[in-house]
């Protein structure tokens, strides 16, 4: 990429490690809110996949976020998914294609996603990932080479990331 053209630059990634049946996750909804209210295109928030196996819902819900991604609202789905954690654990395979329902996604594609198990491979892999760079619990958060974990305590990481993401704009000249 040539200086020149600083706006061609990639914006900064947060890896955002999630797990659509943690309560920690839900509580972290407000500050990706936050983060992309304040930097819009300017930060790619990115959704990493790590169902944690004391949930047991998680790794179909991991998929059907897939699914949602694929037919644009992934974002919107995780959101809505993690705002009903309870109907999530009583209710399962069935709430996730429900929300798919209130959104206007595709149900059946999703209830087929689920059967046929296409995103499994996506799932594996980022949970895989999440293993190899020291993720233990959700969420956790990748900007910058920095890993910040908030499944004990979310306290201060929204302006850690902000002071990261803020320098790594300021390095791009963005």
């Amino acid at each position: 990429m040539s200086d020149s053209f600083p706006e061609s630059a990639a914006a900064p990634v947060l890896d955002v490690w999630c797990e659509l049946q943690c309560p920690d996750c839900r509580s972290a909804l407000d500050d990706l809110r936050a983060l992309r209210a304040r930097y819009g295109d300017r930060l790619e928030l990115r959704l990493r996949h790590f169902p944690l196996e004391k949930h047991r819902h998680a790794f179909a819900a991991a998929q059907a976020a897939e699914e949602a991604l694929e037919q644009g609202q992934g974002w919107p789905y995780v959101e809505a998914v993690l705002g009903r954690v309870e109907e999530l654990d009583r209710k399962g395979e069935e709430f996730l294609v429900e929300v798919a329902r209130e959104l206007g996604l595709d149900a059946e594609e999703f209830d087929t996603a689920l059967i046929d198990g296409r995103h499994i491979l996506i799932v594996d892999a980022d949970q895989a990932e999440g293993k190899a760079i020291g993720v233990t619990g959700t969420p956790t958060y990748v900007v910058g080479g920095e890993r910040l974990d908030g499944g004990k305590s979310q306290e201060g990481l929204r302006l850690r990331i902000e002071e990261i993401v803020d320098r790594l704009l300021a390095e791009q000249g963005a």
